[in-house]
Order: structure tokens, then sequence, then C-alpha cells
């Protein structure tokens, strides 16, 4: 997860409790033996009680771990910590504040609207806050199994409380590793778990990456009616706008445990100190603080239930795979047989224009703007990974293939179909282009001014012949390092971006798809420069071309402005020069 915080490598050396990960996971002796020997050979095995041990650091940063308490992260981004004793008032601001990362910008008088349901013949109550998704959910936080035993626990205590988690939250678990089932089963939690809801739903990704499913259509009805905010709580890695569900605009990233908690007490606008989860049988309040689960407690278990035969067990089959898989049909040619019927896999249409000969650089001419946006543009906002939207350009694309709605799946899952990848580029609905003024996937048409979906608009500009350009803020990229991100929007024909600053990953696969990443100088931005997004642009591109080269941006009414092209290595010019790292390989191989 280093794009998160900015760096290049986060670096653990191993240590002897590194070894004892290893041995408690089953790993062969012999190759454990072998490990520990190379690195203490190459002088890369740590004792942390050896000071003569530790490296020369540039800086050094302390903690103070009684500084250390626990948090979530939210509503709309994974860097913005919440400390749990402050998500109470800090969901309440984030209703005042204006609509940005920390806000919604609901109006005083709506903030305590309330809109009653009916489930299961049951009625219940929403309201901003309303937790509807709880998922425990995500390989990297289920592959631990101090928290996962931990949440398993607390279902135990909260069941044994009398306590429960209303019928209409969207509970789920989906484990990394089948061994999470087996040491949940063994240690006697599963049983409290289930009660909650909180069944186990597969293996993997799911809700972190949109896959969360469709919510109870009472549920879906109130929210929209009434506006309301309401929350996702995950245990998973990211939390951008759009990605969990299209009507969850507050999601929020928490431990397995605290999604149990947030689950029984079925809002996010709590202040765990001072309010109760529930009553039990015989009316009593029962605090979060009551049923949390000790760290010894948490400990024992996974000493006595966590242990090396498991891991031996579930990863002895892991090649075999379960019937479904092996009884698969799969093909035994040197080529791929490209199935034309197919909406999932499809022959992808990058090396169509491209010539044997290295082309010359051609620069930007007369290009409109299909997009201006602002700040933290992630990767999610460029390309979704969750549900297909039913009026969206990749559904129209999927009906027209004779699919109905219930078949459409996830953007996620027809990755390999670059028809619909590229219909969904920007198709958040969470996305915000100063052309709309308010969150949509949509954007202007220049010369006609007409209103449509970006990838409408892109494919008009295609076919017109003409060129386009993306304006951006800071951060332009952020998020999960996604391939499809830059592949989306050179498949609608953009050229260049310009932005203040870029997430390092995602501008490098910018020019990985030859399209020019350029960044304002210093102190200058889209507003500074007076520039609205409905000139016409032009980029010279010089023949002598070199790294952070200062290059020429010209409006038709005559201004013009410097930009810095980001090509910051010398590979990164070869690539841009060849179109892209795909050619480039192609042609080395010529």
């Amino acid at each position: 997860m280093c794009p998160e915080y900015g760096a290049t490598v986060g670096f653990f050396p191993v240590d002897e409790r590194s070894l004892e990960y290893l041995r408690g996971t089953g790993r062969d002796e012999a190759k454990i033996e072998y490990i520990e020997a190379y690195l203490r050979q190459n002088k890369m095995f740590r004792d942390y009680n050896n000071p003569g041990n530790d490296p020369v650091f540039t800086e050094v940063v302390e903690l103070d771990l009684s500084t250390v308490v626990p948090c979530c992260s939210g509503p709309k981004r994974p860097h913005d910590k919440v400390p749990v004793s402050e998500m109470k008032q800090d969901f309440v601001k984030c209703l005042n504040n204006k609509v940005g990362f920390k806000g919604f910008a609901i109006p005083a008088d709506k903030q305590t609207t309330t809109v009653p349901i009916v489930f299961d013949g049951q009625e219940y109550t929403l309201t901003h806050g309303s937790v509807v998704i709880a998922a425990i959910t995500s390989c990297t936080n289920t592959s631990n199994p101090s928290v996962m035993l931990g949440a398993g626990l607390l279902a135990k205590k909260a069941v044994e409380a009398g306590l429960s988690v209303s019928p209409y939250v969207k509970t789920s678990l989906s484990p990394g590793s089948g061994v999470v089932t087996y040491y949940l089963q063994e240690s006697g939690v599963t049983p409290y778990l289930e009660k909650l809801g909180f069944d186990i739903v597969g293996y993997g990704c799911m809700t972190c990456i949109g896959n969360s499913g469709p919510l109870p259509d009472p549920v879906a009805e109130a929210i929209e009616k009434a506006n309301l905010v309401a929350c996702g709580v995950l245990s998973g890695n990211r939390n951008f706008e759009g990605r969990i569900h299209p009507l969850t605009r507050a999601n929020y990233l928490a431990s397995p445990p605290l999604v149990v908690a947030y689950a029984l007490a079925g809002t996010a606008c709590i202040d765990f100190e001072t309010e109760p989860l529930g009553h039990n049988a015989e009316g009593n309040p029962v605090y979060l603080r009551d049923i949390w689960p000790s760290r010894d407690e948490i400990q024992a278990v996974e000493r006595q239930f966590v242990i090396p035969s498991m891991f031996k067990d579930v990863y002895a089959k892991i090649e075999k795979g379960n019937a479904r898989w092996t009884s698969l049909d799969a093909p035994e040619s040197m080529l791929y047989p490209w199935d034309e019927k197919s909406t999932y896999i499809k022959s992808p249409p990058f090396f169509e224009q491209m010539t044997k000969e290295l082309p010359s650089i051609e620069g930007v001419k007369d290009a409109h703007v299909l997009l201006n946006v602002g700040d933290s543009i992630t990767t999610d906002h460029i390309s979704p990974a969750g549900s297909i939207a039913r009026n969206s350009p990749a559904a129209r694309y999927l009906g027209s293939r004779g699919l109905t709605p219930r078949e459409f799946n996830s953007y996620g899952s027809r990755r390999g179909n670059d028809a619909v990848m590229a219909r969904g580029t920007f198709a958040n609905i969470r996305l915000l282009n100063k052309f709309i003024g308010k969150a949509s996937p949509k954007t202007v048409h220049i010369p006609s001014g007409d209103q449509m979906d970006i990838f409408d608009a892109a494919d008009r500009y295609q076919n017109e012949k003409r060129q386009v350009i993306i304006l951006a803020g800071k951060e332009y990229g952020s998020g999960s390092s996604r391939d499809w991100a830059a592949k989306g929007p050179w498949m609608q024909g953009v050229r260049a971006v310009i932005a203040e600053s870029y997430e390092r990953i995602h501008r490098s696969n910018l020019v990985g798809m030859g399209i020019m990443p350029l960044q304002y100088q210093a102190g200058e931005t889209a507003d500074s420069l007076g520039l609205t997004g409905k000139e016409m642009y032009s980029i010279h591109i010089p023949d002598d071309l070199h790294t952070r080269h200062l290059v020429e941006v010209k409006l038709e009414d005559g201004r013009s402005f410097q930009v810095i092209a980001r090509f910051d290595t010398d590979v990164e010019l070869t690539y841009f020069r060849h179109g892209g790292i795909l050619n480039y390989m192609i042609r080395q191989m010529l």
C-alpha cells in the first residue's frame, strides 16, 4: 500500500519474529534455515536487541506508542484519519461542511431527517449516518489472525449479551484465505459471526473493490428519497468516492472488530464511550467496553487454534482448485482463440495503428478539454471497478449484446473487454467535473454545448477528428495503481493531462500509454492562468525533448503559458517516443 503514503517501498527487515511467523504458517524447516543463513550472510537479518545491528539512517522518526489510539478513516479517502472517539463529532462536521473530501453540505434543517422503512415485516428508521453496509473484507486485513479472532470474540460476546444487527444492514465476511475459515470454525466463533449476519460470502476482493451488490430495495429507496448520507464500514484498503457503493456517500475503513461494533450500533454517528451499542434482554445498556475482548483473550485463542497444520492442509490443495475450476475447458493452442461473442474477453486495439518504424513525435493541435477537474481525482474516479450503472454507456453496450442488468457484473470483472472499460472510464457517479458543477459522470461537448456522458463526448470528438486533453488539480491519479486508469483515457483519445501534481505511479502509467503528463509551473494553476477549459489548446513538442522539458501551450485566443513535461527519466522518454511501453516492447521483439 506504499502509494497511499507516497513511498516507493516499505521495508521491514526480517528478524526472529518473522521466522516464527514462517514456522507458524507451516513453512518447511529446511527452507526457513536456508532463509536465515542467506540473510545473515548478506547482513540483512535484523536483531532489534542489538544496537550495533542498526543501519545508519538519514533521519530517525520517533513515535510515542502511548499516543496511538483506535482510528477509522474516511469518509471519502483512506488517508483522512478519524479517531474512534471523535467519529460522531467528525461526522456531524462533515454534514455541515461544504462538499469536499470532508463535507456533504447537508442543510441544517435536513440533518435530522429520518425515514421509516419496512424490512421483513418490521419497521426501522434510517437517518444520516445509518450503517447500511458492514463488511469484513480484503485480504490485507483478513490475513491477520488477531483482528479476525478479535472480531469473532466480539461477535460471541455481543450475541451472549443479547445484541443483534438490524437485518437490513448488508453484512458480509470475505477473507483472503481459506485458512481464516479454518481457524474461525475451530475456535468456535463462526456461529456467532453468522448470527450477526457475517457469513462467509467468498474469498478475496469483495466490498472493498465495489462488489457489495445491491442494497435492499426499501433501503435504497429511502436513501434516494431523503438524500441521506448513508454509511458503509469495511475493513478494506480504500474508500474513495463511488467505490464501495453508489448509495453510501460516507465510507469508513475500520478494523474487523470495529466493523462488527458499527454494525451492532447501526450508525457511524455514535460515541462508544457514552452511548450504548444496544440493550440486553433486561433492558440494560450494553457498551462496547463491556464486550470488547482483551488482548490476552485473543492471544490465548490464537495460540490454541492458529496452528501450522491448518496452513499446510489448506495450501496443499491450492493448486487443485474446486470441481468447477477443474471442469473448465481450457484451449491448448499457442495463440489465444478470441471469441467474438464473449463480453468478458476481447482482443484489445492497442496495436491497431502501430507501425514497425518509430514515428516522429507529434504535438497537440487545437485540442478541446474533455473534462476539467479539481484536486485528488483518484484512479477510482477515472476507472471505477465496481458495479455498472444501468444508465451508463457500458450498460447500453452490454444491453446491445443481449445482456440483462443482472448479468452486467462489475467493471473489475470485465477488465478484459476494452469496449466496456473505455465506456467505464470517468463513469464514477461521484466525479466532479467543473463543466457540470455537480457530481456526475458527464461533461460538455464544447463545440456544440451539448451535455452528455463523458464516453459519448469522447466518441464524438474522435469521430470529428478532434483531439482532447484533461485539466486537473493536485494529486491527479491518486489511490490504487490501476492500469485501466491510463488505458481508458487513451482509448477515449486523451493526448495530454495538464495538472498541478500527479500521483507517482499513475504519472508513470500515463507515459506508458503515450499520454503526456504535463504539470503547471510552481505557483500556477488553471485558475491563476484564467483557464476555463473551454479554450482550444495546442502543445508544441520539440524534437530535442528531454526530461522535465519546459514546453509551450498556446490557446486559440493568443495566450500562452509553459508547463513541465513530466518525463522524469530517459526510459520514460523512450517509451513516449514509441507511443507507449506496449509499442516499445513489440518493436524490441521485432
